[in-house]
């Protein structure tokens, strides 16, 4: 993938804001962008931290910060597989004689760690995955009726980023990628790209981002650019054609492009009104011919195939930054880290809680019993307002085995059995939905 797919296009610090006199921005408007920064939310809320003997820009996750890491890695996994794409594993590092071919070498080596010697070979993290996964293509031979050949993996690449750009999960030195690689025929490749977006647009509309808009990244003058002027024009050609056929509103900017091709960039913006790009398309005839890379056609002849790069999401890092702060913490309940707090009204509850709660943990459900000892049951509601569902459990509910459910967005329902309650809820979040309910609640 290109560098300016995980990468902040906008890099005015917030600070630099002077305030609402001469920027325009209401008191209000600062404040909630303070209150919805990820780096702060994020910490606070117990997802994500930084310890300076790991290291800057190298945060380890939480265990709530796990939890929703990992809701959204087999979100990816199992749509990409309901997709046809088959799931590779490959190393984090290579020799430097494969970025040299691959044109990252001198076309991207400033963005690279230096390389490390080991005996007479020089070993690189890689800064991207798309050659090893030219390589997995290369390893078999392949007939045109395995094409489209969609590879897709969840990998660790490495940047070299400088100390003074390093922030919160958006700019880090260590990413895991949504990656994944369709090598195609030539008339195959429009498809693959729409397809692609569709499957954009689906995971969007799971994870609730809005105010996305199209890009189509093109190439810039310099010498960064593999120097293909026929390849360039023959794959800017076919992105074009794909977003002027889908209607896609989107715009055209010149500089934008990975070094080997042109692309589809989706771009999202921060709280603080910073762009970046989220999710890529690519379109890719120089590593197929870098590698030597073939498939054998109808006729048994050798052709070369055409290599598709699609992130849905991008690195998992940049995408969870965004939806901390599109949603506040208030992440759609499949991804929420507890997704159902349990509230026992006094101590002779507490058995029906953990009942609930072993349920819940059956059911594959991220469930949490809050009791007494964190307070009152105003205090421990209150606590839990970024909690999808609040199960409030009286000694009413407990005789009847029912449950009370209190919604996030300020719904309650009426007292119902607990398996009903579970079922709806089980539905919603293996249906990837935003909606907390499927059904009208008593205000």
């Amino acid at each position: 993938m290109s560098r300016r797919a995980d990468r902040c296009l906008s890099p005015k610090p917030r600070g630099e804001c002077p305030g609402a006199s001469s920027c325009g921005h209401s008191p209000d408007v600062h404040e909630e962008t303070a209150m919805h920064d990820h780096r702060k939310l994020g910490r606070e809320l117990n997802l994500f931290d930084t310890d300076p003997l790991i290291g800057a820009g190298l945060p380890y996750w939480l265990p709530d910060g796990a939890a929703v890491r990992h809701a959204l890695e087999e979100y990816i996994r199992t749509a990409e597989r309901r997709a046809g794409y088959r799931h590779v594993y490959s190393p984090v590092l290579g020799k430097r004689e494969l970025y040299e071919i691959s044109g990252h070498w001198s076309h991207y080596s400033d963005d690279m760690f230096p390389p490390m010697d080991l005996g007479a070979e020089q070993i690189v993290l890689r800064p991207s995955l798309c050659p090893h996964h030219a390589l997995i293509y290369r390893s078999r031979s392949h007939s045109y009726r395995e094409l489209p050949l969609r590879m897709a993996e969840l990998g660790g690449m490495y940047r070299s980023e400088l100390s003074g750009v390093l922030g919160g999960l958006t700019r880090v030195r260590a990413i895991q990628l949504n990656d994944a690689h369709i090598f195609c025929t030539l008339d195959q490749v429009s498809d693959e790209v729409r397809a692609a977006l569709e499957m954009i647009r689906r995971a969007y509309e799971a994870l609730g981002i809005t105010s996305a808009r199209y890009r189509l990244s093109l190439p810039g003058p310099g010498g960064k650019y593999v120097a293909a002027p026929e390849m360039w024009r023959r794959s800017t050609a076919l992105l074009t054609d794909v977003l002027d056929r889908s209607g896609l509103p989107y715009e055209a900017a010149e500089g934008e492009a990975a070094f080997y091709g042109p692309k589809i960039d989706i771009q999202v913006t921060d709280s603080a009104g910073r762009e970046s790009t989220l999710s890529t398309v690519q379109v890719d005839f120089h590593q197929p011919e870098q590698f030597d890379l073939h498939y054998i056609g109808a006729d048994g002849a050798k052709h070369r195939p055409v290599m598709v790069h699609r992130s849905i999401i991008g690195s998992v890092e940049r995408a969870v930054a965004h939806l901390i702060e599109q949603h506040g913490g208030a992440f759609p309940a499949w991804l929420a880290p507890t997704q159902l707090v349990i509230l026992p009204v006094s101590e002779a509850e507490l058995p029906n809680a953990e009942v609930l709660a072993r349920r819940c943990a059956r059911l594959g459900l991220r469930a949490e019993v809050s009791g007494l000892e964190h307070g009152s049951l105003g205090a421990r509601i209150r606590e839990a307002r970024l909690v999808p569902y609040q199960a409030v459990i009286g000694a009413k509910e407990a005789a009847a085995d029912h449950v009370a459910l209190r919604l996030r967005d300020g719904r309650r329902l009426d007292p119902q059995p607990i398996g009903d309650a579970l079922t709806r809820i089980g539905a919603l979040v293996d249906a990837h939905s935003t909606d907390l309910w499927d059904g009208a609640a008593c205000p």
